[in-house]
This record gives structure tokens, sequence and C-alpha cells, in this order.
């Protein structure tokens, strides 16, 4: 794919313009986002990545285009499940409700910087080295299974590495400042449990991208269509949040068809692999692939819907790659 610099800097100036248009209006003032105004704002990020999807399919070709869908459907429903983690996150420090917009929109910020990194060394080591489609195809289909095994338990932000140090090295209080990481006692400069949130976002957004690059070079090599996927996708993740707020406890099986998605898109890398030394191998086609995602995510979806009309009491877990201290204890 033909992409000049030109193309480049406009779709990364729109994408700044629209982040910079967030924080001037909606994120500018603390408040609780209703159903009505997150819906508005949902759409309108959906509206904005589908016009972009059909400019690349009449500007590039169907293939483009479909590899592009395909990625960005793949985005979509792994933020889903960055929700499930904000959620966690939120809950567990108890930041109060009006400042979760402000958080997020640092984790949406933060989370397209750090991907924009690993795009580019995922893209320069795939140019470099063919064999990366298999390292990127065994991390997925390592996260795959761990997911897989753990797909009903949470993780807890309590057991991050960068909280645990932190807490122990930086004097902390208890009590919020609005939205301030720090805050002055006795004279003191001091850190609010907000600065301990944006850490745990922060940590948690790169582990996400780990998995998340893999998967979307998983359906194209194309660096543009991997940059402009991610983006568009985490660009409305905040108003995703605070419209499926209610809805994602019952998305019980979710974690669960995110872990086949993440298994499939990591074989899929490997036959790629293969086809290039021997011919004889297939390689799994982009309208396919996007075939498999769609299915499994509305299978997921519909199981999950039954599951909780059945089971009031059934609620939804994030999944977690290795098993929690607590249930590794309950099995021995």
């Amino acid at each position: 794919m033909n992409v000049t610099l030109t193309t480049w800097a406009i779709v990364i100036a729109a994408i700044v313009l629209l982040i910079v248009v967030d924080l001037l209006t909606v994120s500018r003032k603390p408040h609780e986002v209703k159903f009505k105004e997150a819906a508005g704002w949902s759409i309108f990020y959906i509206g904005v990545a589908i016009g972009f999807g059909i400019w690349v399919w009449q500007s590039a070709g169907s293939k483009y285009g479909t590899e592009y869908f395909a990625a960005y459907l793949v985005e979509k429903s792994l933020s889903v499940d960055n929700l499930f983690v904000f959620i966690i996150i939120l809950a567990q420090f108890a930041v109060p409700s009006i400042y979760h917009q402000r958080v997020l929109m640092f984790g949406v910020i933060l989370a397209l910087v750090l991907r924009a990194i690993f795009i580019a060394v995922g893209a320069a080591a795939l140019a470099a080295f063919s064999f990366t489609f298999v390292i990127f195809g065994a991390i997925l289909i390592w996260t795959g299974v761990g997911l897989f095994k753990h797909w009903d338990e949470d993780p807890s932000p309590e057991d991050n590495f960068l909280v645990k140090v932190i807490r122990k090295r930086v004097p902390m209080t208890d009590e919020f400042d609005g939205s301030k990481a720090f805050t002055k006692i006795d004279g003191k400069r001091i850190a609010t449990p907000m600065f301990t949130v944006l850490i745990a976002i922060a940590s948690t957004d790169l582990l996400f991208a780990l998995d998340s690059i893999p998967a979307t070079f998983g359906v194209t090599q194309e660096p543009f269509l991997v940059f402009a996927a991610n983006a568009f996708a985490l660009l409305g993740l905040r108003a995703l949040y605070f419209l499926l707020k209610g809805l994602l406890d019952k998305l019980v099986y979710l974690s669960l068809g995110l872990s086949i998605i993440l298994m499939f898109i990591g074989v899929k890398l490997i036959l790629t692999f293969a086809h290039e030394i021997w011919y004889d191998v297939p390689k799994i086609p982009t309208l396919i692939s996007l075939a498999v995602i769609g299915a499994i995510l509305v299978i997921s979806t519909v199981a999950s819907l039954i599951k909780t009309k059945k089971d009031p009491s059934a609620h939804a877990h994030a999944g977690r790659i290795t098993g929690g201290e607590d249930k590794d204890k309950q099995k021995k």
C-alpha cells in the first residue's frame, strides 16, 4: 500500500485534533457522563472509523479496505476487554465517578503513544525478519491459551509490580484531591491515590499493547492500517466505557471468545510465515479472518446474554494470562 507522508500527516493531525477537541469540550470539566452523551460520542467515533474505512476501500481497493475493517474489529473487541480492567482499577482505588472520564482520557492518550511506538518497532521487525511472524504468533497463542485457562478470573491491580514499587517509595495520602496526581500536605508534596491509578492504567496499556499490536499485524501487515485501526478504536474507548458500563457485566463469555480470537490470529501469523517458505502451506485470507472474528464475537455475546438471562447471578470477568494466587491456593 503506497501511503505518502502527506497522507500520514493528515491522518495524525486529524487524530490529534479529535483529542484536543475532546479535551477542550467533553473532558474539560469533571462530570457524570450520561448514557445519551456516551451514545452520541460512540456513534460519532464509530462513524469516523467507518468513514475512514470506506475511504481506504475506494482509494486503495477492497483488499486493503477489508484488512482495515478486520484490524478495526480486532482492536475494538480487544478494547472492550481493556474496559473490564479499567473498571476493576477504578473500583479498587475508589475513584469518584466524576473523574472517570479524566482517567480514561489519560489512558487513551498514553495507549496511542505506546502503540505508535510498538507499531513502528513491529513494522521494522517484520520488514527485516520474516521470522517475526512466528514470534508474534507464538506471543498471541501463549496469551490466548493463558486467557482461555483463566477467562473467569479478574486481574488484581494490587499485583501490579509498578504499583507495588511506587507505593513503597513514594509518600502517599489516602485522600483524593480532585483529579490531581499530587497534593501538598504540611508543605510537603505527596502523591494522591490518583497517581497510583494513573500508574496502574499506564502499565495496563503497556501490557495490552504487547497483545493488540501483534494481533492487528495478524490481519494486515500495513503499518498505516494498523495505526489507523488502533487509533480509531482507542478514540472511542472512553465513550464506549460509559455506554457499556451496565452491559459489560453481562458479557460473561467475552474473555473466552477473545482468547480464541488471539489463538486464531496467532496460527494465522505462523501460517503466513510458513507460506513464504513453502507455498503449499495455505494462508488464511483476510475475508475469512474477518468472518471468523465476527462470528466468534457474535456467538460469545449471544451465549453471554442467554447465560445471564438464565442465571442473573452470573457476571463477566476480565480474564488473566496466569492464575491468581487465591485461585491457585484453592486448587492445591
